[in-house]
């Protein structure tokens, strides 16, 4: 088999030999790759069209509101761009040791994130996910079950590999120090429940009946998330989740803060953390904003001390730079205009997964400067 260049189209020549029993599967690999090739350089090349287009656009928009869109749609490109080499890069240095008998994985690693960003991108379920990846199986030979997706989001080589993408996007935005801020939401485990229309009923009871009205259903109903958003670059630096409290998922956000090279100067928090006990949780050099409780006292450190003692001499700079905070309402709210107010996901660790990814693509789509 023999292609000959004609203007300006490429030659692929391939050379087999009936002889040699290998012929066929070095022939059959070689055009494959040809092929692969030659996608994924159309694939750049539309991207870049789409982007100089972008460009174009961004600089000649006439308002704010439609500049800010189209930068939004150049981000997406970007991150669309950026995740093949990233996802390798943060597969690239995990290396386990597998022992004993067992059916090999049908999927790579590197396999297995895609996938997981993917399917939780599109949002689907996991049975029509699966539908889909029947029509690329033709392509790819892969075929995956429903199955096989669900066990992604409890595999934990994915999500060493997820903590690892994590890193790395901070890494890349050069997040090494942040002025930052942080909140908590809920995201609804039935389609039938909005959490936050149920968060303002309890609160009503609870101002009406006292504090035991507003006692959680014993059935779960909402997953709680907590998340420290960077505000210089929109990003999110940790993230945690709970099926119990915003408190386990705040503790579980501030275990994934240490184990990333990460320092926080300032941080802004809602008047639900407003304790010594929460204010302690930041490095030493870490100067927090807190709206106090009507109950507060100068009781605890001298870092809580310090504060309090700011926010009554300095009233209205101490307010300014609390009221950054909103940037955490605005992402959570961005983020569930994309993703979804609900979780489909049951199994707890499942659920860190789900919520790992929903923040994974905020960072994705934040990668590029603005």
């Amino acid at each position: 088999m023999a292609g000959r260049s004609n203007g300006s189209r490429a030659a692929l020549r391939v050379v087999a030999t009936a002889r040699d029993p290998r012929s066929p599967t070095l022939l059959a690999n070689a055009t494959v790759d040809a092929f692969l090739a030659y996608r994924k350089q159309m694939s750049a090349q539309s991207l870049n069209e789409a982007r100089s287009v972008l460009r174009q656009q961004i600089g000649s928009a006439p308002t704010k509101g439609e500049r800010r869109t189209l930068v939004a749609k150049r981000n997406n490109l970007d991150a669309m761009k950026a995740l093949d080499p990233i996802i390798h890069e943060a597969v690239s240095t995990i290396r386990v040791e597998k022992t004993g008998a067992g059916r090999p994985d049908i999927l790579t690693l590197e396999q297995k994130v895609k996938l997981l960003l993917i399917k939780q991108l599109v949002g689907e379920s996991n049975r029509m996910f699966a539908n889909m990846l029947d029509l690329f199986s033709m392509i790819s030979g892969i075929e995956v079950s429903y199955k096989t997706v669900e066990r992604l989001y409890s595999d934990e080589e994915v999500m060493m590999a997820l903590h690892n993408l994590q890193v790395l996007l901070l890494k890349k935005r050069g997040v090494e120090k942040s002025d930052a801020t942080g909140d908590g939401t809920g995201y609804s485990l039935s389609i039938s429940k909005h959490y936050e229309s149920i968060a303002r009923e309890l609160k009503d009871k609870a101002k009406e009946n006292g504090e035991a009205a507003a006692e959680h259903p014993k059935k779960r109903a909402f997953a709680y998330s907590f998340r420290l958003m960077d505000l210089s670059s929109r990003m999110y630096l940790a993230y945690g989740s709970s099926l119990r409290s915003e408190k386990e998922a705040f503790d579980r956000a501030m275990a994934m803060l240490s184990s990333i090279d990460v320092t926080v100067d300032t941080v802004r928090l809602d008047r639900y953390y407003s304790m010594p006990g929460y204010a302690d949780r930041f490095g030493r050099d870490t100067k927090f904003f807190l709206i106090p409780r009507k109950n507060s006292t100068l009781n605890g450190s001298w870092r809580w001390k310090e504060a309090m003692i700011e926010f009554v001499r300095n009233t209205m700079k101490y307010l300014e730079g609390y009221h950054q905070r909103s940037n955490s309402e605005a992402g959570f709210a961005a983020d569930k205009k994309m993703f979804g107010w609900s979780i489909a996901q049951r199994r707890e660790d499942r659920i860190d997964c789900a919520n790992a990814c929903t923040g994974l693509w905020h960072n994705l789509f934040n990668l590029a400067p603005q």
